[in-house]
């Protein structure tokens, strides 16, 4: 029996079975929408079958008998990180993450993203660093998964354009404004996602104090408020000034640090 592990805009991911053995299976939805899912499922397939990363969710191969490929990819064995994080109702022995496992999560998510900025000829943007794109294999180590909006920044250059496909909240400024985008927009989204992970808020909330964006809130209340260098570090990827946020290698690094003095 399949059963579903997320459900995108687009797709359905099911933990499934070949030959008697665990995979995921990722379907798109051959429906219209606002998306050309034919040319999601295309540009993940180019970018997924180059990745080779503990922190990446390794890419089989894909079946290529229906009108848009069925994609199939290593076996995952828990919800998204948004579950793990939020849906305490589905969850019967729901147990809040510590702060140690908190920041795993962080550090492998910054060296997934660092391996697609660094380890290739053209950095790879991701574009869609968000909690439900991060999923979990049996030994709970994190996963990136769903490279559909994924792009390359052409040789030469240092930025490019490809119109605004990100998801609402994530988006940093300067991509918003002017369309383009290069890897300090994933760093931006890494420094949102991080403040949710942190604070198991959600991106977007709506309050009597008007603070609707996470970023907001967090830096309203770290004003008058000692906080910590983890805290201190997403505060730097959030800067409005994309030259001021810091690169995902350095991000890495730093969360590697952290997360190492947490375990003393």
């Amino acid at each position: 029996m399949r059963k579903r592990v997320k459900i995108d805009a687009f797709y359905i991911l099911y933990k499934g079975f070949m030959q008697e053995h665990s995979i995921s299976v990722m379907k798109f939805e051959d429906e219209p929408s606002m998306w050309d899912t034919s040319q999601c499922c295309l540009n993940d397939i180019a970018f997924a079958s180059q990745m080779c990363h503990k922190n990446v969710l390794k890419f089989i191969g894909c079946c290529l008998e229906t009108q848009i490929p069925i994609l199939v990819f290593d076996p995952v064995n828990y919800d998204t990180l948004a579950a793990r994080l939020y849906d305490r109702d589905h969850q019967p022995h729901f147990e809040p993450l510590l702060l140690t496992q908190r920041l795993k999560i962080a550090m492998e998510i910054a060296n997934a993203v660092s391996y697609l900025h660094v380890g290739f000829p053209r950095p790879i943007v991701f574009r869609s660093i968000k909690l439900s794109n991060i999923l979990f294999d049996e030994e709970y180590v994190a996963k990136l998964f769903n490279m559909t909006l994924s792009a390359t920044i052409p040789e030469g250059e240092t930025h490019t354009k490809d119109g605004l496909k990100a998801t609402m909240g994530y988006v940093a400024p300067e991509y918003a404004v002017t369309g383009y985008f290069n890897e300090k927009c994933d760093v931006y989204s890494f420094g949102l996602l991080s403040f949710q992970l942190l604070t198991g808020r959600h991106i977007i909330e709506f309050d009597d104090d008007h603070d609707y964006l996470l970023g907001d809130r967090v830096k309203r209340f770290t004003e008058n408020n000692r906080f910590n260098e983890i805290i201190d570090l997403a505060l730097k990827c959030v800067s409005d000034l994309a030259e001021d946020r810091p690169t995902m290698v350095d991000v890495a690094k730093q969360l590697r640090q952290l997360y190492l003095t947490s375990l003393n």
